[in-house]
């Protein structure tokens, strides 16, 4: 079931499927239509707990081309989403200083409510 709702303080989850994510394999990604979708509804940042964003497949990576034309930054890797509550938590994202490289290591982490 996907399910996402869009407001300027939001989470969106896309889970197992739809037009928005898609499975490859043991990998998963974000779909041209979802990438288009966030982008269009002017997501802060999207992350995704997987190696990838786009299908590694695919050598036009639609979902990094407009999410990053549309300035929505891109984090990959996440860990542990599964023990955030529904609602509440607030995402950080800190990059090291690091200046003229494509990709930049980020520490990740949420603050939980209480």
């Amino acid at each position: 079931m996907t399910e996402y709702r869009a407001s300027f303080d939001a989470t969106i989850r896309f889970s197992n499927g739809g037009d928005l994510t898609a499975h490859a394999g043991r990998r998963h990604f974000l779909t041209r239509a979802g990438a288009a979708w966030l982008a269009a509804h002017d997501a802060a940042l999207v992350g995704i707990d997987a190696l990838n964003i786009d299908d590694t497949a695919d050598g036009e990576r639609p979902a990094h081309t407009l999410l990053l034309a549309a300035g929505v930054p891109v984090v990959e890797h996440l860990t542990g989403l599964e023990q955030l509550p529904p609602t509440g938590a607030r995402f950080t994202a800190v990059p090291l200083r690091i200046e003229k490289f494509g990709t930049i290591p980020v520490r990740a982490f949420a603050r939980l409510p209480g």
